[in-house]
């Protein structure tokens, strides 16, 4: 049996914080079948900022019983067609924001779109994992400390 050591153990859910947003105390679902991670958000609207696209959209971070939302702002770094399981294709806008999990922080990709309809309002996939050098047992849940709101990984900021 191989063991890594250099790599950190997280279970199939887990809280994280998303930094570069002001965000803290978010349950993720951990989805290693997904490439690229995801968040739940509305009202999107692309816009200019000093040359450069942005986008500015309503991030939606609680449950379905505790519902809380944050007007955010980040650096567009691309747009998408997403394809699902079920062969559903799908353009999303692309940000790049900090994720912290335990006690690591790293940049990740988050595509932004209507997860209303889902349990989790924010999916961790397999390159967010692979960049966080993190290993999944599905058979645990919440076992890394939940993170506060560190230092910011990059210049995006939240807007409340």
């Amino acid at each position: 049996m191989k063991t890594f050591d250099q790599l950190t153990v997280i279970g199939l859910r887990e809280w994280i914080a998303l930094p570069d947003l002001g965000v803290a105390g978010l349950r993720a679902k951990i989805d290693t079948g997904a490439s690229t991670s995801s968040l739940h958000a509305t009202e999107i609207v692309q816009f200019e900022r000093d040359g450069q696209r942005w986008v500015r959209f309503t991030a939606h971070l609680g449950t379905l019983v505790q519902l809380r939302h944050r007007r955010c702002e980040a650096p567009l770094v691309a747009i998408k067609t997403i394809k699902s399981s079920n062969g559903h294709a799908q353009v999303r806008y692309v940000i790049r924001t900090g994720l912290a999990l335990g006690d690591r922080a790293w940049a990740v990709d988050f595509t932004l779109t209507c997860r209303k309809a889902m349990r989790y309002r924010l999916l961790i996939g397999a390159k967010a994992l692979i960049d966080g050098q993190l290993v999944v047992n599905p058979a645990l849940s919440y076992i890394q400390d939940k993170p506060g709101i560190p230092a910011s990984t990059s210049s995006v900021t939240g807007v409340a």
